[in-house]
């Protein structure tokens, strides 16, 4: 659809973007949340925001509260954000705990703080958890704003999920498929963060 509506297919320049980390929270390294090539994903992760801190990148941390004694609880280990990506001072956090980070957040005020208003066309380079979740409905919320979102992809993942008629759709191909959808119209993929252009 990009190619039919005559959108570009050039990803962002890391260095003229936000970088926007989604939940990267612990629930998703072990337990009934554990996700497929999680620590793989988490490593790129930490590479990404490696490279936006030296790069000068302004970085916004998304964390899902799902409240008490949830799988989400940000008030214990569980929930909290993974210390290869945690926040340093100066780095803003917001919460949410709707899959797009959008949605009933301060995420806009926060960009627009940041010098990337909605509407502004400003780049956005997103990755974290889960793909098909919220990455996904974060990179849609994102063009629908009027960012250019790009997603990259190794720092992504997800999990096996039962389909209505009752068979098991591999992570990998819900991952495949997630990145797909989000190529189709709402942003860019590239498939590694070397790939990402500075």
């Amino acid at each position: 659809m990009r190619d039919v509506i005559g959108l570009d297919g050039q990803p962002a320049r890391l260095g003229e973007s936000v970088l926007v980390l989604i939940d990267y929270q612990n629930t998703y390294r072990t337990g009934v949340m554990a996700l497929d090539g999680a620590e793989e994903a988490l490593a790129a992760g930490a590479r990404l925001l490696e490279r936006a801190r030296a790069a000068g990148t302004p970085v916004v941390h998304v964390i899902n509260d799902g409240g008490e004694g949830s799988p989400y609880d940000i008030r214990a280990h569980i929930g909290a954000l993974s210390d290869e990506v945690a926040p340093v001072e100066g780095e803003a956090v917001v919460v949410k705990q709707f899959p797009n980070s959008f949605h009933l957040t301060e995420l806009e005020q926060t960009l627009t703080k940041l010098g990337a208003a909605p509407g502004s066309g400003k780049d956005l380079v997103l990755a974290g958890f889960m793909t098909h979740m919220c990455v996904n409905y974060t990179a849609q919320g994102a063009f629908n704003l009027g960012y250019r979102p790009t997603v990259v992809a190794e720092a992504t993942a997800t999990r096996a999920l039962a389909t209505p008629d009752g068979t098991v759709l591999p992570a990998s191909a819900l991952q495949t498929a997630a990145l797909t959808t989000i190529t189709d119209l709402f942003g860019i993929v590239v498939p590694t963060v070397d790939r990402l252009p500075a």
